[in-house]
């Protein structure tokens, strides 16, 4: 089975390659630190400083691991080539929840650099499948758990 593609923006993209740097250089040798430091004190069966070092080891592992794993099958949305016909990944939207009576602004993102809190959705979440493909003046149904919601799109931009 191919694996799927990882949809990351510029911008993602980039913090993925800066935390995964800081993780290999400067949290590894921190860590590593830690662990030597806490060797030193002697019995190691009950060092719970040596216990904690080495689960953040396995956990920062484990991230470089996860980024890893995500930038091998990477696929970058270049924002300035996003055509603001039509809702892709990469845009910026601006649109009018019928349900809510309320305008909402939203960035469609790839699901690992998706951020509700900061307004990024991703384009498998239920509103970014039901407006990807839309254009400006589109009504979109939206299925959630609520029960159907209907946004109309207003506006479509390059999320740069």
């Amino acid at each position: 089975m191919k694996e799927k593609k990882n949809l990351l923006t510029y911008e993602g993209l980039k913090k993925l390659e800066e935390e995964i740097q800081d993780l290999k250089v400067v949290k590894r040798k921190e860590v590593a630190q830690k662990i030597k430091e806490a060797r030193e004190q002697g019995d190691l069966s009950e060092n719970a400083e040596y216990d904690a070092a080495k689960d953040e080891q396995r956990d920062i592992e484990a991230r470089i691991e996860e980024i890893e794993k995500i930038l091998k099958n990477v696929e970058v949305v270049v924002e300035d080539e996003v055509d603001v016909n039509k809702i892709s990944v990469g845009c910026k939207v601006k649109v009018y929840d019928i349900t809510f009576e309320e305008d909402a602004e939203f960035r469609i993102v790839g699901s690992t650099e998706a951020n509700s809190l900061t307004g990024k959705i991703s384009n498998e979440s239920p509103v970014g499948k039901a407006l990807i493909g839309a254009a400006v003046g589109d009504v979109v149904d939206v299925e959630t758990q609520a029960g159907i919601m209907q946004f109309k799109v207003l506006e479509i931009q390059r999320a740069n």
